[in-house]
């Protein structure tokens, strides 16, 4: 929701003048917001740069106007109401909220309909005057800059700004496992999600968690790719780890036809009793360095994923990391290394939770 408000403009800028002014520079911008951060990013040529810079400095004091909030209130419950109409987000949205239980980490980042119409606009302008403060802030930038000139715009716009006290919790949390179904109307097929712990982006074992996610989950050779999805047994059929601020979690998403839903879980459950007793083999390990790797070399060639990977290390780490620290962070896992793992965090430990028809056969199995 605040994310959205910045866009509505400042005291000296409506939003016309916002995105005009966007529009001069030929930049792409944008924002989003995950469970820990928000994020307002631009790319533009490099002779636009103090422009676009000068530009958001002045976007972080935005107005925050009542009838700008009160409008954006509706395009909020409509973009709940979109997303609720997508399972395969749906899903992983609620499972979160069940994995995490009271843990902060469970809380969704839509919000509800019920949140947002709750919500007051003294509220927000709260929230804002204490997270939105300097030391709370990261500014990151990539590509063709000029540093220098980053800063001394920042510095003059941003000098006289006002340090606050904020808070934030590290708990780490390893789940509720619990499980839970709904049935929504007009679905055909079963949309399943499953999480379980996994380290956070401060622990070393996150590669090894990024490696075990791959060779489990990736969407071609892996595990849950020959059992599952080249058998025809589900769609779709993928793990990924999400290593965050003192906590972390593997999570699955599995798409297949209810029919198949109890197969699909049996297969599942086999696959992480498997890797729990028996790890994963020095093959499994090379290929997945592979495909990590590569992805992650690609990635920093662009350098809006150079901006993302930048920013997100001051954030969790507080300094700036190499990309080769990261390659040889890769390189250097071993497979005793992913046992330790798998010991430690038992991903076979899940939290389930699914959405599809309603189906005498469904209602008999959860």
């Amino acid at each position: 929701f605040l994310e959205h408000m910045l866009f509505k403009g400042t005291d000296k800028l409506s939003s016309l003048e916002v995105n005009n002014a966007f529009d001069r520079t030929g930049a792409q911008f944008n924002a989003f917001t995950s469970e820990e951060n928000t994020v307002y990013y631009a790319a533009v040529l490099p002779e636009y740069l103090g422009e676009v810079t000068d530009l958001w400095t002045q976007l972080m004091r935005p107005s925050l106007r009542n009838d700008d909030f009160n409008i954006e209130k509706n395009v909020i419950k409509e973009e709940i109401a979109m997303y609720q109409d997508m399972p395969s987000f749906d899903v992983v949205d609620r499972c979160r909220t069940l994995h995490f239980g009271e843990h902060s980490c469970g809380h969704s980042v839509l919000g509800s309909v019920e949140s947002i119409d709750a919500l007051r606009a003294e509220q927000m302008r709260e929230y804002f005057s204490t997270r939105y403060a300097p030391n709370n802030m990261i500014v990151a930038a990539a590509g063709d800059i000029d540093w220098d000139q980053i800063c001394s715009i920042i510095k003059v716009n941003c000098g006289g700004w006002e340090a606050k006290k904020v808070e934030r919790t590290y708990g780490d949390f390893g789940g509720t496992g619990k499980r839970d179904r709904i049935e929504k109307a007009n679905l055909s097929l079963e949309h399943v999600c499953l999480m379980s712990h996994c380290p956070s982006a401060q622990d070393r074992l996150r590669f090894a968690g990024a490696l075990l996610s791959t060779i489990v989950g990736d969407d071609t050779g892996s595990r849950f790719f020959w059992e599952l999805v080249d058998k025809a047994i589900a769609e779709t059929a993928v793990m990924q780890a999400g290593s965050m601020d003192g906590t972390g979690v593997f999570y699955s998403y599995i798409r297949c036809s209810s029919g198949n839903a109890e197969q699909v879980l049996a297969i599942v459950n086999k696959i992480f009793a498997d890797i729990s007793q028996n790890g994963v083999t020095q093959d499994e390990l090379r290929k997945a360095k592979n495909k990590i790797l590569r992805a992650l070399v690609i990635k920093n060639e662009i350098p809006m994923g150079r901006l993302i990977d930048l920013g997100s290390n001051w954030l969790y780490l507080g300094r700036y990391r190499k990309i080769s620290e990261d390659v040889e962070a890769i390189k250097s896992v071993t497979v005793e290394d992913v046992f330790s793992l798998i010991e430690q965090y038992r991903p076979a430990d899940f939290t389930h939770f699914s959405i599809g028809p309603a189906t005498q056969e469904q209602r008999l199995t959860y």
